[in-house]
């Protein structure tokens, strides 16, 4: 088992944000978990759990990054069509208040999730590339913008880049390849993200890269269909 840790999780209460919550939990980590606003209907912190409230756009996130070893950033936006034209600045001003706040509270480890695609168009089915991707361009273009102020800051970032997300159990069974998934894979599934942000975090590996992490997936789950309807559910 790796050494016990202090980690902050942001976006704790998201579908990649709750898996690292308990995978974390499940090594025998404390978890700081983060979140803008708890639903009423959120079930109990649970052990090693402290609950936390924190806006990354507005807030100052020195109180919440105080004390921690490690930050596991599994913050993302909305996939409404609304949002997507018009996202928060989550990635951009989030991520400089989160640099900040590191820097000033002397925490160094930082892993982030960025994605593939933002390097690359070129993945997955034709239908996912002309309709999925064109509308993700201003997400993705901020993701870019937060890998750019990582590679300015001092700290020791990593910034996962994976495919389409899946909502699938843990395999603990996925590729990793510097920057960009393979041709030939397009999804990545959340429990397994958020495995290897807590293996970054603990082994030290990865330190300012952009490690690109996916799976190959069943063809039901991979096809064109499927990743488009999951974007208009």
């Amino acid at each position: 088992m790796a050494d016990q840790m202090k980690i902050l999780v942001l976006g704790a209460h998201g579908v990649t944000g709750q898996e690292v919550v308990k995978q974390a939990v499940a090594k025998g980590h404390h978890v700081r978990a983060a979140e803008m606003k708890w639903p009423d209907d959120a079930p109990p912190a649970g052990h090693n759990v402290e609950r936390v409230t924190a806006n990354v756009i507005e807030d100052d996130l020195g109180p919440i990054v105080d004390g921690v070893d490690a930050v596991i950033s599994a913050l993302g936006v909305p996939g409404d069509p609304k949002t997507l034209l018009d996202p928060p600045p989550l990635y951009t001003q989030g991520t400089r208040n989160l640099i900040d706040a590191m820097a000033a509270r002397g925490v160094k480890r930082l892993v982030t999730i960025s994605a593939s695609f933002v390097v690359t168009h070129d993945r997955g089915p034709l239908l996912f590339r002309t309709t999925a991707i064109p509308a993700l361009t201003r997400v993705l273009h901020q993701m870019g913008e937060m890998e750019e102020m990582l590679r300015a800051s001092d700290l020791d970032w990593t910034a996962v880049r994976p495919g389409w997300l899946l909502p699938e159990p843990l395999t603990a069974d996925y590729v990793v390849v510097p920057d960009v998934i393979p041709e030939d894979l397009i999804r990545t599934r959340h429990a397994d993200l958020a495995h290897f942000m807590l293996h970054c975090v603990e082994s030290g590996e990865w330190i300012r890269q952009t490690p690109a992490i996916a799976r190959p997936e069943a063809e039901e789950l991979s096809s064109s269909f499927e990743v488009v309807k999951e974007m208009l559910a």
